[in-house]
């Protein structure tokens, strides 16, 4: 196929317990752990969320857990949210992930859920300093009613009910049906979590809930139609091929009598499209980005820059659009995969969170808010901070020569599709700059605009943005046997925790960051388009937010594939893209 182009350009921009109380003395340093843990009261209650989604014709309620010092000050409130806290149902996935039905079923992996009451740090560390911890189960989940949606309304306002009752504007009851106070907050509350835990601050923060002075969103999703499609393109997240919104919803079922919600499973299975992977009117009740404006709570953001579950550009365009709009906020961007940031750099980070949520729900000047807006992890162990972020562009151009054609072959990854990218290979293009002079940092969102023609079953175009050159990289965190106690405890939760370290690997190459679209999704998301067999169209879309650092000599490459056997739905292999021109930019 003879196409006309002939030359490509890449295009980067980088763009008895002491009371606590806010006083001078306590500007200085901040709280400190005065209260005995082993005395702080523990109680259940129920708050009336202002929903039916199980559709008994009785509001749902949320189970929520409470430890907090025994003082008679008010406190302010550290809450985690999740559906996790009941475990997972074992929920097999789609299989239709080969559109020929190839493929048998998996399920999810129980170990991303959290299944110890006040399991993690936050009670150890925070309550001696005055703080109350609060978990609550999501609806649907554990010892709360109605259903779960997989970041649907009701799931929001189920958690956003738990903050107005600490601030007296909703019911909450006792096991007995008694009802209920939080005479003993201040009001104040901050939400954090990991994941789901870290995306239900995300929605709540975005109905604008007063009371709610902060969030710390860790690994979160900001948009759900961005977790499971891309551009159209029905995707996955990495290492859970064939999940989708009712796979997770079905997995977070765990409220007695889960039968109820029957008829919710079905609608979201229905209403998701695996068909089309159009953005419509069910992905935008669970895309938090369209009431950004709504967001009063400052926000420390928490990302690693090697999560293909929850992938980057989550974190991107919630920092992005906080940005717009002049959101307080930090961001921490670390070197590893789906993980609390207690994991990788402990001692930084609870000193960071601490002096966070004094500030915000104590009002102490810890003077957070006048450091670095940004703390970036750029290579394992090697942190840098900036006061801006996304840094100030940086550009880069380079030419191709002749235009190409790849065939597609659904059997290969791309990480063995972007190896070896000065050798010729039938399934693939790799567009390489020279090496580079200097040292290069790219931050930011990639945006690649390809001219191209498809021949065949895939709709799918995927850019790989690839480090070349020998370096130090991340693979994994490791558990250690030694364990390191970060505050009191009890028996059953003694307060210490495994350390944690990085394995790190000398590799030829790195697959920076990637993106997908569904070409008959070109000229809207939310609208398909049908292509016509060898024609050329331009197509433009994103990949992951990046911030990474290129050696000197190492060259950029931009790898072009069809199928990202990984992430797409694997259509029968054999679809011949015809390549006449591309660019990149980053900003």
């Amino acid at each position: 196929m003879r196409l006309l182009a002939r030359s490509l350009t890449l295009l980067v921009v980088l763009a008895g317990s002491a009371v606590i109380a806010a006083t001078p003395a306590h500007a200085a340093t901040g709280t400190q752990p005065v209260h005995d843990y082993a005395t702080a009261i523990r109680e259940q209650v129920w708050v009336q969320a202002p929903v039916d989604s199980d559709s008994d014709g009785q509001p749902d309620r949320v189970a929520v857990r409470i430890i907090r010092p025994a003082t008679s000050a008010k406190v302010p409130v550290i809450f985690q949210p999740s559906p996790y806290y009941a475990g997972l149902n074992d929920v097999p996935n789609h299989d239709d992930i080969d559109r020929d039905g190839s493929l048998s079923q998996r399920s999810i992996d129980a170990n991303r859920a959290e299944t110890i009451t006040f399991a993690g740090y936050l009670d150890n560390y925070f309550v001696p300093r005055g703080y109350a911890v609060v978990f609550a189960d999501s609806l649907g989940s554990g010892g709360s009613t109605g259903c779960p949606t997989s970041g649907g309304r009701n799931e929001t306002l189920g958690m956003k009910a738990v903050i107005d009752w600490l601030n007296g504007r909703a019911p909450g009851f006792d096991a007995a049906g008694a009802p209920v106070t939080a005479g003993w907050t201040t009001g104040r509350t901050g939400m954090i979590g990991v994941s789901y835990n870290g995306t239900l601050p995300n929605a709540v923060a975005a109905t604008g809930v007063r009371g709610l002075e902060t969030i710390v969103p860790i690994a979160a999703i900001s948009s759900w139609y961005d977790y499971y499609r891309s551009n159209g393109g029905v995707v996955a997240p990495g290492g859970f091929q064939g999940e989708d919104t009712d796979v997770l919803a079905k997995a977070v079922l765990t409220r007695e009598n889960p039968e109820v919600c029957a008829d919710v499973m079905a609608h979201i299975e229905e209403a998701q499209d695996r068909e089309t992977g159009d953005y419509s009117a069910y992905w935008a009740e669970r895309d938090y980005l369209r009431d950004v404006h709504k967001v009063r709570a400052s926000v420390l953001l928490v990302h690693g820059l090697h999560d293909f579950n929850v992938r980057t550009g989550q974190a991107g365009q919630w920092w992005d659009a906080l940005s717009k709009r002049n959101v307080p906020r930090k961001i921490w961007l670390h070197q590893a995969a789906h993980t609390d940031p207690f994991n990788i750099r402990r001692t930084e980070w609870l000193t960071t969170l601490h002096r966070w949520f004094d500030q915000w729900l104590y009002k102490i000047d810890t003077g957070i808010m006048r450091e670095p807006v940004a703390d970036v992890e750029t290579a394992p162990n090697h942190w840098v901070t900036s006061r801006t972020w996304p840094l100030r562009p940086t550009s880069f151009h380079f030419g191709t020569g002749e235009p190409q054609t790849f065939t597609d072959n659904t059997a290969r990854t791309a990480e063995d599709l972007a190896a070896a990218p000065d050798s010729a290979d039938p399934n693939r293009i790799a567009y390489l700059t020279e090496p580079l002079a200097k040292e290069t940092r790219l931050t930011g969102t990639p945006e690649v605009t390809v001219r191209a023609s498809l021949d065949g079953d895939s709709p799918y175009l995927t850019a790989l943005l690839v480090d070349y050159g020998e370096a130090e990289r991340f693979v994994r965190t490791r558990t250690l046997a030694e364990l390191e106690c970060i505050g009191p405890g009890i028996e059953g939760d003694p307060g210490c925790f495994a350390k944690r370290e990085y394995v790190t690997a000398t590799t030829p190459y790195e697959i920076v960051t990637r993106g997908w679209i569904d070409v008959r999704n070109r000229i809207s998301p939310a609208h398909t388009t049908p292509i016509r067999a060898g024609k050329t169209y331009t197509f433009r879309w994103d990949l992951q937010t990046t911030d990474h650092v290129f050696a000197a000599g190492h060259r950029i490459g931009l790898v072009l594939i069809s199928t990202d056997r990984d992430h797409t739905l694997r259509y029968p292999s054999g679809t011949v893209v015809g390549v006449s021109g591309a660019g990149l930019r980053i900003s």
